[in-house]
C-alpha cells in the first residue's frame, strides 16, 4: 500500500546523538519502496546558521536523505522557527525540495495544508515580532553576510533568551490561537491541516475540519503515516487514526 510520511521537530543536534540515531532508524524501517514522499515540517535541526556551516551531523543527514531521493522517494522541507535559514544549497545536497511555508498538497485525493505552525501562535506577540523580521527580505540577507562565528554567537544567545522567555509564558500563549487556526483553514479552503511546532501531538476536530499536530522527538520518534484511506499518528507508544473518507 502506498504511503506518505510526515515528521517535524526533531531538533537534530550533535549534543543529542540519540535523536539522530532514532531518525536514522526511522529511515531504515519506515522509508521503504512503498513510500511516495517524506515531508519534513520544520525544526528539523536544533539550529541552522547557514548552509556554509558544514558539520559532520548535517553532512551525514544530507547523505542519508540524498540516498532516499535517488531511490525515487520525494523529500520535501518546510522551514521551522529554528531552521528558517536553511537554503537551496543544502537542500540540493540532501535531495530535498523546499516548499513555501504554507503549502497545500493533494494527499491521496484530500486537499491538505502543510505548515510548521508557528505563525498560528499569535498570542505570543513577542515571538511574532521576531518572526516577521526574520522572515523578511533584509534580516536573513544581513545575517548570512556575517562571519560564521558571529552567526553562531547570535544563535546561541537567541536560544538562551528564548528559553528564559518561554518560562514566563502561560501554556496557552505558546499554543496555536483558535481564531488564527480558523482563518488559516478558510484562507486555503481545506478541511485537513498538518503541522508541528507546539510539541503537542494530537488530532483536533474544528467542526468539519481536522487539524493534526505532529510530535517532537525529544523522548521518542513521532511521525505521521498517510495512506489512501487512513492517517495514523504515532507518538508516545500510541497510534491515533483518522479516516480520510470523511474528507472531500
Amino acid at each position: 500500500m502506498r504511503r506518505t510520511l510526515f515528521i517535524s521537530d526533531l531538533h537534530l543536534s550533535a549534543t543529542q546523538p540519540d535523536i539522530t540515531a532514532a531518525f536514522f532508524e526511522f529511515l531504515d524501517t519506515q522509508v521503504t519502496d512503498e513510500v511516495d514522499a517524506l515531508y519534513i515540517l520544520g525544526d528539523f535541526f536544533e539550529v541552522w546558521v547557514g548552509d556554509d556551516a558544514n558539520e559532520p551531523l548535517s553532512d551525514e543527514v544530507a547523505a542519508r536523505l540524498k540516498t532516499i531521493s535517488e531511490h525515487g522517494i520525494k523529500v520535501y522541507f518546510i522551514h521551522g522557527n529554528r531552521d528558517f535559514l536553511l537554503g537551496q544549497k543544502y537542500a540540493q545536497r540532501a535531495g530535498m525540495t523546499l516548499l513555501p511555508e504554507q503549502t497545500v498538497i493533494n494527499l491521496y485525493g484530500t486537499p491538505t495544508l502543510l505548515l510548521h505552525g508557528d505563525e498560528m501562535c499569535t498570542q505570543d506577540v513577542e515571538y511574532q515580532k521576531f518572526r516577521k523580521k526574520s522572515r523578511g527580505w533584509w534580516w536573513p540577507k544581513l545575517m548570512l553576510s556575517m562571519p560564521l562565528w558571529y552567526r553562531r554567537h547570535v544563535a546561541r544567545n537567541a536560544r538562551i533568551k528564548s528559553k528564559m522567555s518561554q518560562q514566563n509564558k502561560r501554556a496557552e500563549i505558546l499554543d496555536v490561537e483558535p481564531s488564527s487556526v480558523s482563518e488559516t483553514f478558510t484562507q486555503h479552503n481545506v478541511a485537513l491541516m498538518i503541522h508541528g511546532h507546539t510539541h503537542r501531538p494530537a488530532i483536533h476536530s474544528h467542526g468539519e475540519n481536522t487539524r493534526i499536530v505532529l510530535g517532537d522527538w525529544y523522548t521518542q520518534a513521532s511521525y505521521l503515516v498517510a495512506t489512501e484511506h487512513c492517517i495514523s499518528l504515532h507518538y508516545a507508544n500510541e497510534i491515533k487514526e483518522f479516516c480520510l473518507a470523511n474528507q472531500s
